[in-house]
C-alpha cells in the first residue's frame, strides 16, 4: 500500500469523485480502515449493515465494503435493493450491530460518490470515531481464517412500519390534501408513495425513475434544482410538493402556489407542532446558520435551545448527550429522538402532512401563520466556488472588523462556526416582531468554496445584504 491516500473521512464521511479518486481500490482502503475500527473498538460478531443509493456503482461499491469487511471475519447485513441512509441506520440500531455502511454522496453531483459510516446507536459517527477510523487508513488489515457470512436482507419493512406508526395516516387522509412527492431520481423513490397509496392519500410522485445521472440537477432539494417541483405541484393542483434529497436524509417542500418553503420555515413548522399538539418534552438544537425563528418558538414554550456548530453531528451528539427533542441544520436535515439520531427527509415529509392535516391549514398557510406570530423572517444563502487566495483574503478581511454591511451598521459579531455579523437595518425598525438582520461568512475546509448566509425582515434586505456581502468577498486584498 503507499504512503499516502486521497481518503479522507469528513464530518459525514468520505466523498470523491467516480473514477477519479472514488474508485474500487480507494473504497477498499476506506472499507480495511472501517473494519480496524469495529474490530478494535466495537463488538465485531455484531456485525455491520451495508446499504446503497441509486448513483453509478453504488450496488457494486457496497459489494467491495461488504468483501472486506467479512474477509476480515466481520459479518454483513447486505441491502437487497436501494436504502434511503435513514433506513440504514434504522436498521443498525434495531439489528443491534456493530455499525453501519452507507454508498452515498447525498445531494451531490452525478460524478460524485462516497462512504458514510454510522455507528451503532443509529446515527452519524461521533468525531472521535471518524478520527479513529482515520488513523487506521494505512494500516494493514489481517484475514480471517475463515471469511464471516453475508447475509442480503431488505430493511425496509421495520423501517416502513416505523414511519407509518410514527404518524396519523388517518388524519392525512381525511384531510383531503393532494401531495406531489419528489425523490429527485434518489433513494427515496417508492416510500412515501408506498405509504400514502396503501394509505388511500392522494398524491403524484414525480421524478422517481432510476436515473443516476440525475439530468439537468443536482439532487439537493433547494434552487435551482426544484425549478421543476414548483411548476408540478401547481400543475397537479396539489397542496403541497414534499422533497427528499439523493440519499433521502433531507427534506425541502413547495407550497400549494409554487412557493419554495426554506429548511428553516419547515423545522419551525415541525417544531411547533411537536411543542403545541403533541406536546413532547425535551430541549431544541439548531446550527449556527439556522433562523432565529427557532428560538423564539422555543422560549414561548419554555425549552432550552442549544446553538451548536455546522453540521448534523452536532445535533447527534447533543441527542446522546441531553434530554434533546428535536435538532437541525440549514441544508433540510432534521432529526427527531424518538425516531433516531439522525436525518430523515421520509419521516420529515410524512410529519409536513400530518401538520397539515391536524391544523387543517396548507402548506403556504402554515408558514403565513408562522410569519404573523414570530415575526417575518427571510433567509438566502450564496455559494461562493472562488479560489483559495480569495476564500481566505474574505475571511481574514472579515475577521480584522468591519463596521458595517451594505450601509447597516454592526452591533455585534459571533464567531461559532465562521463569522456571523448582526446588523442594524431601520427597514426592520417598523415591523412588528422584526427578525434580526444577521450575515454570516464561513469559508469550506476541504475546497475552494465560500457560503454567505443572511436572515433579515424581508426578501429584499436579504438581498441588499448578500449583495453586499458578495462584493465585498470579490474585492479581495485590494479592498
Amino acid at each position: 500500500m503507499s504512503e499516502t491516500t486521497v481518503v479522507k473521512f469528513g464530518t459525514d464521511g468520505w466523498r470523491g469523485i467516480i473514477a477519479d479518486d472514488f474508485t474500487y481500490e480507494n473504497v477498499r482502503v476506506a472499507a480495511r480502515a472501517i473494519a480496524l475500527y469495529v474490530l478494535n473498538h466495537e463488538d465485531a460478531k455484531a456485525g455491520v449493515c451495508v446499504g446503497y443509493d441509486t448513483r453509478f456503482g453504488s450496488r457494486s461499491f457496497a459489494k467491495v465494503v461488504a468483501e472486506v469487511l467479512a474477509g476480515a471475519g466481520i459479518p454483513v447485513w447486505f441491502a437487497n435493493k436501494i436504502t434511503p441512509t435513514p433506513e440504514l441506520s434504522f436498521a443498525v440500531r434495531e439489528l443491534k450491530a456493530a455499525g453501519g455502511v452507507m454508498i452515498t454522496s447525498s445531494h451531490n453531483p452525478a460524478e460524485w460518490n462516497g462512504v458514510k459510516y454510522k455507528a451503532s446507536y443509529g446515527g452519524s459517527g461521533k468525531p472521535s470515531q471518524i478520527a479513529a477510523i482515520e488513523s487506521y487508513l494505512l494500516k494493514p488489515l489481517a484475514l480471517a481464517a475463515v471469511p464471516a457470512k453475508i447475509e442480503e436482507m431488505d430493511f425496509a419493512p421495520s423501517y416502513v412500519a416505523a414511519l407509518e406508526s410514527f404518524v396519523d395516516l388517518k388524519a392525512i387522509k381525511e384531510s383531503g390534501y393532494r401531495f406531489l412527492i419528489d425523490t429527485m431520481y434518489g433513494a427515496g423513490k417508492g416510500y412515501i408513495a408506498g405509504i400514502f397509496g396503501r394509505a388511500g392519500i392522494p398524491y403524484v410522485e414525480f421524478r422517481s425513475e432510476l436515473n443516476p445521472a440525475f439530468p439537468g440537477i443536482n439532487p439537493e432539494p433547494i434552487m435551482p434544482h426544484i425549478a421543476a417541483t414548483r411548476v408540478a405541484v401547481v400543475a397537479e393542483k396539489c397542496d403541497a410538493g414534499l422533497i427528499t434529497d439523493g440519499d433521502a436524509d433531507r427534506i425541502g417542500a413547495v407550497d400549494e402556489h409554487g412557493n419554495v418553503v426554506d429548511a428553516h420555515k419547515i423545522f419551525s413548522i415541525l417544531l411547533q407542532w411537536l411543542l403545541e399538539r403533541k406536546k413532547w418534552p425535551g430541549d431544541v438544537t439548531r446550527a449556527f446558520n439556522t433562523t432565529k425563528m427557532l428560538d423564539r418558538i422555543a422560549a414561548k414554550h419554555g425549552r432550552t435551545l442549544h446553538e451548536h456548530g455546522i453540521g448534523f453531528k452536532y445535533v447527534c451528539d447533543l441527542m446522546l448527550e441531553k434530554d434533546i427533542l428535536i435538532g437541525g441544520e440549514e441544508s433540510g436535515g432534521v432529526g427527531i429522538s424518538k425516531h433516531l439520531p439522525e436525518r430523515d427527509g421520509l419521516l420529515n415529509s410524512l410529519l409536513i402532512a400530518n401538520v397539515m392535516a391536524d391544523e387543517k391549514k396548507t402548506l403556504g398557510e402554515l408558514v403565513a401563520a408562522l410569519q404573523a406570530e414570530y415575526g417575518e423572517h427571510q433567509y438566502g444563502r450564496i455559494d461562493m466556488h472562488i479560489d483559495e487566495a480569495l476564500k481566505q483574503s474574505a475571511i481574514r478581511r472579515a475577521k480584522a472588523g468591519v463596521s458595517d454591511v451594505a450601509g447597516l451598521k454592526v452591533l455585534r459579531v459571533e464567531t461559532l462556526d465562521g463569522i456571523k455579523f448582526f446588523l442594524e437595518n431601520p427597514a426592520c425598525a417598523g415591523k412588528a416582531n422584526a427578525a434580526e438582520t444577521w450575515l454570516l461568512l464561513r469559508a469550506s475546509g476541504t475546497e475552494p468554496l465560500l457560503r454567505v448566509y443572511c436572515e433579515s425582515c424581508s426578501a429584499e434586505s436579504v438581498e441588499l445584504v448578500l449583495a453586499a456581502a458578495k462584493a465585498f468577498v470579490l474585492q479581495g486584498d485590494a479592498a
